[in-house]
């Protein structure tokens, strides 16, 4: 009993710790995601061109999502006419180039891993695209468009087939200030924190039960800890796997991640396990009944191989200026409630939200939470799909 009241303190402590960080997070994607409709940006995705796989990741950044609604919503995007390879750079940056994974990076681990994040994202992407226009060959993709319209159902379908941004005309400041602004902003955050909340309720879970129960030894031998060059070159290929076996996506693998840079793993194998959160086993059956076994086994690998070259590259050139932080300097937070920043922060970001909550529950929000794990909509839909018939706020 004491090992398991210590393991939920652990999560209790992290949890306290990055609160306003997420908060912060989703209500400014909440902001962005108000106005910006869904149409305009299948429309930006029609090649696999550099300026507009740059226009996906940046698109895919400002709407955040949890992992199974950006893999639900790349499978919308693609269905429309996006291009393939456009639609997974968007799925890759809404979920790994995100203002609240950062924050949360910063918070726990140190700004050197922020900066990772958005110095090896755009790389994983590059990467992956690379990687797609030599394997993807014309009839492998046609199979994968044949069997995405089917429509068969992965998870967070009626969440990623919602569109809830502002349809008045205006400025982004005129259309964000009037009231179906704010209720557009109130209904994006409250959805985003329920798809979000599940995984990232898991991963705190899990990385305290680790951080408890798992030795430190363990990790070091099997990070290869006290033999830097083979660590270097062992995490990144490791990372992604220990990712893969954990089921825990999005941002609720941060807290992992603390765990594994504490007990040894390298500074680009943290990165690559972060990055391998469209990797983990639930989400690779979401890819074959999305897009078929083949399409899968080909993303499989070629995300496996980009989150690698990513956590490569960030390694050594994060080593070669110097901006490693030094591991013995970990920690994984244990104060729980004191009476610091993080105190004041909580109470203001948590009244916002409060405040958010009560706005979406008094406009319908409670009939949203009830289609958000729904069937897709079926065919090329106008962009305005929403499975509760709704056509916006």
């Amino acid at each position: 009993m004491s090992a398991v009241l210590h393991a939920l303190s652990l999560t209790g402590s992290m949890t306290w710790e990055i609160t306003w960080a997420l908060i912060l997070g989703f209500g400014l994607s909440a902001v962005v995601q108000a106005v910006v409709r869904k149409s305009t940006v299948v429309a930006a995705l029609g090649d696999d061109r550099p300026r507009t796989l740059a226009l996906a990741a940046g698109l895919g950044a400002a709407s955040s999502s949890c992992s199974y609604a950006a893999v639900a919503l790349a499978r919308s995007l693609f269905r429309k006419g996006a291009d393939f390879t456009a639609a997974m750079a968007f799925q890759i940056a809404s979920t790994n180039l995100v203002v609240e994974l950062g924050i949360i990076l910063a918070l726990l681990m140190g700004w050197q891993f922020t900066a990772a994040e958005f110095v090896g994202g755009p790389v994983m992407i590059v990467v992956l695209a690379l990687l797609l226009r030599a394997f993807l060959t014309p009839a492998l993709l046609r199979a994968a468009r044949a069997q995405a319209d089917r429509g068969l159902a992965g998870s967070m379908e009626g969440h990623a087939a919602m569109d809830m941004s502002v349809r008045r005309d205006g400025s982004f400041l005129r259309r964000l200030c009037s009231p179906e602004g704010v209720t557009a902003t109130a209904h994006v955050f409250v959805m985003e924190w329920a798809a979000i909340l599940r995984d990232l309720m898991a991963g705190l879970l899990v990385a305290g039960a680790i951080a408890a129960w798992v030795p430190d030894a363990f990790w070091r031998s099997f990070f290869f800890d006290g033999h830097p060059l083979a660590a270097k070159f062992w995490g990144p290929l490791v990372g992604p796997l220990v990712a893969m076996a954990s089921f825990v996506c999005s941002i609720g693998n941060v807290p992992l991640a603390v765990v594994l840079w504490k007990g040894g793993i390298s500074f680009g194998g943290v990165v690559a396990f972060v990055f391998a959160d469209l990797l983990i086993l639930p989400i690779l059956g979401i890819y074959r009944k999305y897009y078929g076994p083949r399409m899968a086994l080909l993303l499989l690998g070629t995300f496996y191989v980009a989150s690698a070259v990513a956590g490569y590259v960030v390694e050594f050139v994060f080593g070669g200026l110097g901006l490693v932080p030094d591991q013995a300097r970990a920690r994984i937070p244990q104060e729980g409630v004191t009476l610091n920043y993080t105190t004041w922060l909580n109470v203001a970001f948590l009244a916002l939200a409060a405040a958010l909550l009560v706005r979406f529950f008094r406009t319908g929000g409670r009939e949203m939470l009830r289609t958000m794990g729904g069937a897709p909509a079926g065919g090329r839909d106008d962009g305005h799909g929403d499975p509760a018939g709704r056509r916006g706020p």
